[in-house]
């Protein structure tokens, strides 16, 4: 297959027949979707009918109502009051995150479009659209695969420098067209080395002072696998460049709902145990994620805290704390374990009046919630349920968003102590 894509001319050939196809799939929407179907009632128009749509909370996914999962477009509306305050003053439409694309009318105005499902859909207002009293918005969700609609846990509303209204609730919905799943394109860069080359290898004639990797998903099902594959590249990068074991950063995934259970957290700890590599550190973001976007939204804090570890390892900045706690040793003190810890900073903290996401386990592997408690810069972790405890697990599920921080505001690792077997499969 790598010899295939050497072939310039097919790899134009591929990316022409691949965009016609999809040019196709829109074209037909368009034209079988109900909702343009009538010129003088389309249904982003502010006075239209719509008292025989159905109802369906947002934020939501239609997939949990009567349609199902259905591919194509998807309308909604909902009527809000705005107060007089308001009025003629610069305002945003706030609609989260949309699954995959939408179009947002208000008072039969277009103001916005996003043509994929990652970017915030946020639009300004033009001035003296919004108008005192009722007022009409719509959207226009297009959904070519998967599940479509407004992302859990993020804002929905209408803001400005005083005022917000909320967009919750319920809004009226109807389905525009239902279409076939869109055949998802030819991922060339995708193909076993597209990305290196494409991306890597033209930068190797440049001197570099040390890389950066922001760690995707795509790896999160091979955990078993992922140390050895991740320093295999690190010390390839290195072989290249010629410039010895430069240092290497990256980040920790973000809690996120993945479909299978553990695997994000199994894939956090390989990437805790990556630190043994020669000159890498790591940024942690489990206090900086969302657990039902995959792309979360801040960045900010993800590059500053690997500017840390790049001031203190890489520029020599003295007297900076660079990382939160990292696991480091276990000792059974009875019916305890106490964990130690390198990176404490100035010490351990609790961002709440408990530590959470521990669990404990005896020697027949069953993990229980455990009580942890801050002792100096130890933490001693243990469970009525377990007497004889052999083994614990700290943010050890896919979404576990823990408080234990040292007293510099970084969060600790995933970890464990064991090496068990890891079920990342539902049990029957």
């Amino acid at each position: 297959e790598t010899e295939m894509f050497k072939d310039n001319s097919l790899i134009e050939k591929i990316e022409v027949n691949d965009n016609a196809r999809q040019m196709a799939w829109y074209k037909l929407l368009r034209q079988v979707d109900e909702g343009y179907k009538n010129p003088k009632n389309y249904w982003y128009n502010e006075n239209l009918n719509d008292s025989n749509w159905a109802t369906m909370k947002v934020p939501g996914y239609w997939a949990d109502t009567e349609l199902g999962f259905v591919n194509g477009v998807v309308w909604f509306r909902k009527k809000i009051n705005i107060p007089s305050s308001m009025v003629d003053k610069p305002s945003k439409l706030i609609l989260g995150r949309i699954v995959d694309a939408d179009s947002a009318f208000i008072n039969g105005e277009f103001v916005g479009t996003i043509g994929y499902q990652y970017p915030p859909s946020r639009f300004d207002i033009p001035s003296g659209l919004l108008k005192e009293g009722e007022n009409t918005i719509v959207v226009r969700i297009i959904n070519n695969s998967g599940t479509g609609g407004f992302v859990l846990d993020k804002q929905y509303a209408i803001i400005n420098e005083d005022t917000s209204i909320n967009l919750d609730g319920d809004w009226k919905y109807k389905l525009g067209a239902e279409m076939p799943e869109m055949v998802s394109q030819t991922f060339i860069r995708w193909k076993p080395i597209g990305l290196y080359n494409s991306m890597i290898a033209p930068l190797h004639n440049y001197k570099i002072k040390g890389a950066i990797w922001y760690q995707g998903e795509n790896n999160v099902f091979e955990h078993e696998m992922y140390r050895n594959i991740f320093e295999t590249m690190i010390s390839n990068w290195r072989d290249e460049w010629c410039q010895g074991d430069f240092p290497f950063y990256y980040v920790q995934l973000a809690p996120y709902n993945y479909s299978k259970p553990l695997v994000g957290a199994a894939l956090r700890d390989a990437q805790r145990e990556s630190l043994e590599i020669k000159n890498v550190g790591m940024a942690v973001t489990l206090d900086i994620g969302n657990p039902e976007d995959i792309h979360p939204k801040n960045k900010f804090d993800v590059g500053k805290r690997l500017s840390l570890w790049a001031l203190a390892k890489t520029y020599g900045k003295g007297n900076i704390v660079f990382s939160g706690p990292i696991y480091k040793s276990m000792k059974i003190e009875g019916d305890k374990i106490r964990i130690s810890f390198d990176y404490v900073g100035s010490g351990l903290m609790s961002k709440g009046d408990t530590l959470t996401d521990f669990t404990i386990a005896g020697k027949n592997q069953q993990f229980y919630p455990a009580e942890a408690v801050i002792d100096g810069n130890t933490i001693l972790v243990s469970s009525n349920d377990v007497k004889n405890p052999v083994a614990v697990r700290f943010a050890f599920a896919n979404a576990d968003e823990p408080n234990l921080f040292n007293k510099e505001g970084l969060p600790a690792s995933t970890f464990r102590t064991d090496n068990w077997e890891i079920i990342t499969e539902d049990k029957d």
